[in-house]
C-alpha cells in the first residue's frame, strides 16, 4: 500500500508541472506558434535523453515508438496548444477532462480491465469539477477548438493505455527518450509547413523553453511513464485533472488572477474525483523483464 501511494504521488508530479505550461507560455513565449512550441518541447529533450540512454529501438519497436510518440506528443501537444489559443475561458481544459472516462473504456477494450460504475462516476465528477474550476459564462465555443481538444483527449487516452500494453525490456529513460524524439521529429515538417518563422529567442524565451522541455517534458514524462508501468491506466489518468487545478493556482498566486468560490468548489470536486479513482482500482504488478527495466 505504501509503495502504491508513493507511485501515485510521484506520478502526480507530472500533471502538476504541466499545469504551469499556460502561464509560462503566455508570459514568456509571446509570438511563438503552437506547433513550433510543441516541437521545441519534445524534440530537444528527446534527443538529449537519447544521448544519455545510448540505445535505439529495434524491430517492431520502431513502429510502436512512432505511434506512441505521435499520440502522446505530436497530436496531443499540437491540439492542446491549438485548443488553448481558440478556446478562451477554459473550454479546452473542460473538454480535455473527458480523458479519464475514455481511458476506462479503452483499458477495457485493449487491456481487459473491468469497467466499474465507481470509475465512471469519478470521471464524470472530474469533468464537473474542471468545468467549475476553469469555465466562464462567456467562454467561446469555437468548433475547431472543440474538435482539437477532443482529438487531443482521445490521443492521450490511447497513448496512456498503449504505453501500458507496450512495455519494451529496456530502461525507462530509453523508452521515454524514444517517444519524445519520435514525437518531436514528426512535428518538424508540420511546423515548417504551417507555422510562421520562429522569433529570435531572448534569454527569457530560452529559459521558458528549457523549463517546458527539460522539466515539463523529459523529467515529468519519465515520471508519468514510470507510473503507467506500475499502476492501472484508470488510476493514472485521473491525475491529469491536477493540471487545470495547478494552472488556476499559478494564475492566482503568480499572475494575480481572482479565485472565486465556484473555482474552489471545482478544485475540491477534482480532488474528490481523483480520490475515488484511486479507491476503486488495485494496481497490478508489472511482471517479467519489463518490470526490471522500469525500475
Amino acid at each position: 500500500m505504501k509503495s502504491n501511494t508513493r507511485n501515485v504521488l510521484l506520478t502526480a508530479i507530472a500533471p502538476v508541472v504541466w499545469g504551469t505550461t499556460y502561464a509560462i507560455t503566455t508570459e514568456f513565449l509571446p509570438g511563438y506558434a503552437p506547433i513550433t512550441v510543441a516541437m521545441l518541447r519534445a524534440l530537444p529533450a528527446g534527443l538529449l535523453m537519447l544521448l544519455l540512454a545510448r540505445q535505439l529501438p529495434t524491430g517492431i519497436w520502431w513502429l510502436r515508438v512512432f505511434v506512441l510518440g505521435a499520440l502522446n506528443f505530436s497530436i496531443f501537444l499540437s491540439t492542446l496548444f491549438i485548443a488553448t489559443y481558440r478556446l478562451p475561458g477554459g473550454v479546452a481544459a473542460t473538454v480535455g477532462a473527458v480523458q479519464p472516462l475514455l481511458v476506462v473504456f479503452l483499458a477495457y477494450a485493449l487491456l481487459g480491465t473491468p469497467i466499474r460504475a465507481l470509475a465512471i462516476g469519478a470521471a464524470l465528477l472530474g469533468v464537473a469539477g474542471v468545468a467549475l474550476l476553469v469555465l466562464t459564462p462567456g467562454a467561446a465555443l469555437d468548433p475547431v477548438g472543440i474538435v482539437a481538444a477532443l482529438v487531443g483527449a482521445v490521443a492521450m487516452a490511447f497513448g496512456t493505455v498503449l504505453s501500458r500494453r507496450w512495455r519494451p525490456p529496456v530502461p525507462l529513460v530509453a523508452y521515454t527518450a524514444w517517444q519524445l524524439a519520435a514525437g518531436g521529429l514528426l512535428l518538424v515538417p508540420v511546423a515548417l509547413l504551417f507555422d510562421p518563422p520562429m522569433p529570435v529567442p531572448t534569454l527569457a524565451n530560452l529559459l521558458a523553453l528549457a523549463w517546458l522541455g527539460l522539466i515539463g517534458m523529459a523529467l515529468t514524462y519519465l515520471l508519468w511513464l514510470r507510473g503507467i508501468t506500475r499502476l492501472e491506466p484508470s488510476i493514472v489518468s485521473p491525475l491529469l485533472l491536477l493540471s487545470p487545478v495547478t494552472a488556476v493556482v499559478v494564475g492566482w498566486v503568480a499572475l494575480g488572477q481572482a479565485l472565486t468560490p465556484w473555482q474552489v468548489t471545482g478544485a475540491l470536486l477534482v480532488v474528490a474525483s481523483i480520490w475515488l479513482g484511486q479507491r476503486y482500482a488495485a494496481p497490478r504488478p508489472v511482471a517479467g523483464a519489463a518490470a526490471d527495466a522500469a525500475r
